[in-house]
């Protein structure tokens, strides 16, 4: 019987922590092979993963020790939580210690689209001073509009106002009473209307069957000629081939991906357009959030182990299961 199998590479303070208490087997690699993966779980009581573990009912059915999957991260796309509360396995994630992060890449994305700053900095490196080729736009007195209210949009919009931005929110789960929003001085509107009124699009969903390529064609053509649309969520709510068509069509000004719909992605046209930003799914890795979320995520996986509720439950925060010491 082992303890803990890390699956994907997570390190810092809150592994040291676990590795001093536990027997605790970091495999960085081990999510690239499914079946290898199957057969190591079967003798462990936790796993630890981020977002490239498909942690599948298979994957679960078939690790009888296991009582706690830990997610270092906020997306749990890639578990299968309704599998896991039948199996009476605890699903730990971290939903608030990568937020600002990820808030900061957004506004890092609506600003760099703005002023063209990837492109004027390429233009530049190549001996030219092209003034006038990059001619951008202030944020100040412009409408933001935030797909999906929850943390990290509350966050990306708190900071978008630090520019004199004004803020529109579509979220079909949040109140209009909701204390948030007059914090942000902001509307709670229909997704039609955010995209008719908002200068820049940002999107802060999760990834659902709801979500599933909701920003589409017909959501581009609904938008302001030369507005820019940033995700830094989940790259299935985003269909590419109509966000690519609506960029090359002039419809959208600009656009930041920093997810796509398969990563890592093919090379595309996508990765040709000069206003077009693209990040490497790197939201929440910067060095404060990854030692945030690592320990988070470590000490729940502790906490289960030790036969105590987890502090970050997905859903129930005991396992049905006896832990076996």
């Amino acid at each position: 019987m082992s303890d803990i199998l890390i699956s994907e590479n997570i390190r810092g303070a809150g592994v040291d922590a676990l590795q001093s208490r536990f027997d605790v087997s970091l495999q960085p690699d081990l999510w690239k092979s499914p079946r290898a993966l199957a057969q190591q779980l079967k003798g462990y009581r936790a796993l630890i993963v981020r977002n490239q573990t498909p942690v599948t009912a298979e994957l679960l059915g078939g690790a009888a020790e296991l009582i706690v999957v830990g997610r270092a991260g906020v997306g749990l796309d890639n578990v299968d939580i309704k599998f896991a509360e039948e199996a009476g396995i605890v699903i730990a994630s971290t939903p608030d210690q990568n937020s600002i992060s990820a808030a900061e890449l957004a506004i890092g994305m609506i600003l760099s689209l703005a002023r063209m700053i990837p492109a004027a900095d390429r233009d530049t490196k190549q001996g030219n001073w092209n003034r006038q080729k990059f001619v951008g736009v202030e944020l100040y007195g412009k409408t933001l509009g935030i797909v999906g209210a929850g943390r990290i949009g509350y966050l990306t919009a708190r900071r978008a106002m630090a520019f004199g931005m004004k803020i529109l929110t579509y979220d079909p789960y949040l109140s209009p009473d909701n204390v948030l929003l007059s914090d942000l001085q902001a509307k709670l509107v229909g997704l039609d209307e955010l995209l008719r009124r908002a200068d820049v699009v940002s999107c802060h969903l999760p990834a659902t069957r709801e979500t599933a390529g909701l920003m589409n064609s017909a959501c581009f053509s609904k938008m302001k000629p030369g507005a820019l649309f940033v995700n830094t969520s989940r790259g299935a709510v985003v269909a590419e081939a109509d966000l690519l068509a609506a960029l090359k069509s002039g419809a959208l000004g600009g656009a930041g991906l920093d997810v796509r719909s398969s990563e890592p992605p093919a090379v595309g046209e996508l990765e040709t357009l000069p206003n077009v930003i693209l990040t490497p799914h790197i939201a929440a890795f910067t060095r404060e959030a990854q030692e945030r979320v690592t320990r988070a995520v470590c000490e729940d996986v502790a906490r289960v182990l030790d036969g105590k509720p987890a502090i970050n439950p997905v859903a129930s925060a005991m396992p049905r299961k006896q832990a076996v010491k």
